[in-house]
C-alpha cells in the first residue's frame, strides 16, 4: 500500500499531489535500471534522476531500495498499485467461479500470462539481487511460497469440477499449474525461442487439460 505525498496549500490545507503516478514512475525507473544495470550496481540517486524526482522523495516513499525492489515485484505480480492479493482480485474470482474444469483452467492460464508478461523479465534480476544481498529474502514471508499458493487454491477448485480428470488429487494439479505456469519455463518459450505469449497460452492451455480434464 502507498502513502500519499502530503504538500502544504498556501491556505493551510494538505491536499495529496499526485502520488499514485510519481510512485508509478519511480516503479517504472527502477524496473529499467534494475534490469539493463543490475540491482546491486543502480543507487537510489539515478532511480531518481531517472523518475525525474528529488532523492528524498525516494527515500520518503520506500525507505530503501530493498523495499522499493520488494514494491516493484508486488507491482509487477498485481498489475497495478492497490493492495488486492492476487486470490482476491477479480480475475481469479472468475476463475474460481467458473462452471467446469476446462473453463477454469482457461481462464487460470489466461490470468497467469498477465502476470508473466510483467514479471518474467526481472527474474533473473531478482534471483541475481537475492544472491548478492541474502537480506533481501526477508522482504517476504518464508512461511510459504506465494505462487504456489495461488496455484493450489486455482487447483482445489478445479479438480472438484465438472469435466475435471477423474484420480487427479488436488496436490499434483497444483504441482503441474505451478511448473507449466512457471515464469521460468515462459521465458523458455516467449524469449529464448521467440513464441508469442498468444502461443505459449495456447500451448500451456492445451497441454494441461491433457493431464487434468477428461478427453
Amino acid at each position: 500500500m502507498y502513502t500519499p505525498v502530503m504538500v502544504q496549500r498556501k491556505d493551510g490545507q494538505k491536499r495529496v499531489r499526485d502520488a499514485p503516478r510519481t510512485r508509478r514512475r519511480m516503479l517504472e525507473a527502477a524496473r529499467e535500471l534494475f534490469v539493463g544495470n543490475g540491482y546491486g550496481a543502480t543507487t537510489l540517486k539515478e532511480i531518481a534522476d531517472r523518475a525525474g524526482v528529488a532523492v528524498q522523495t525516494i527515500y520518503f516513499t520506500f525507505g530503501n531500495k530493498r523495499v522499493l525492489l520488494k514494491e516493484l515485484v508486488d507491482v509487477a505480480i498485481a498489475g497495478d498499485l492497490e493492495p488486492v492479493a492476487t486470490m482476491d482480485r477479480p480475475w481469479f474470482q472468475e476463475v474460481l467461479a467458473a462452471e467446469t474444469a476446462e473453463a477454469h483452467l482457461r481462464l487460470h492460464v489466461q490470468g497467469t500470462r498477465g502476470i508473466l508478461e510483467r514479471v518474467a523479465p526481472i527474474v533473473e534480476m531478482l534471483r541475481a539481487a537475492t544472491a548478492a544481498d541474502p537480506a533481501l529474502a526477508g522482504q517476504w514471508a518464508e512461511d510459504a511460497d506465494p505462487r504456489f499458493a495461488v496455484h493450489r487454491e486455482a487447483a482445489r477448485s478445479l479438480v472438484a469440477k465438472p469435466g475435471a480428470r477423474a484420480g487427479v488429487t488436488a496436490e499434483h494439479a497444483a504441482d503441474l499449474l505451478f511448473g507449466l505456469l512457471s515464469p521460468e519455463l515462459y521465458q523458455v518459450f516467449v524469449r529464448d525461442r521467440g513464441w508469442s505469449p498468444e502461443r505459449w497460452e495456447n500451448w500451456a492451455a492445451g497441454t494441461l487439460a491433457s493431464q487434468l480434464c477428461q478427453g
